[in-house]
């Protein structure tokens, strides 16, 4: 993490967490935990078309797939995310 840019914003209501990656990391972050404390961590994933294939094949498919099965897959492409929307693209 980049300690300058990293902040945290609290109100009675609300928390936010401001992270920012140092200079020297690189990649997409692929989830975040949070909670109370260190016992109680909740995952949430970052929307990526990694992680939103990995999603839909979950809970779209059978544990135990088909050749034909496979090859129909939905074909999932992630093509824009804002803090308004998240446009996806299934073929």
């Amino acid at each position: 993490l980049a300690s300058p840019e990293t902040s945290v914003s609290v109100s009675a209501h609300n928390a936010a967490v401001r992270l920012a990656k140092a200079p020297d990391s690189t990649g997409p972050w692929e989830k975040f935990c949070f909670g109370l404390n260190a016992s109680a961590l909740q995952e949430r994933l970052f929307v990526s078309e990694e992680n939103v294939d990995g999603f839909l094949g979950a809970v779209l498919c059978p544990p135990f797939r088909s050749q034909s099965a496979l090859e129909s897959q939905p074909l999932i492409e992630v093509l824009d995310v804002t803090e308004d929307r998240i446009q996806i693209r299934l073929k």
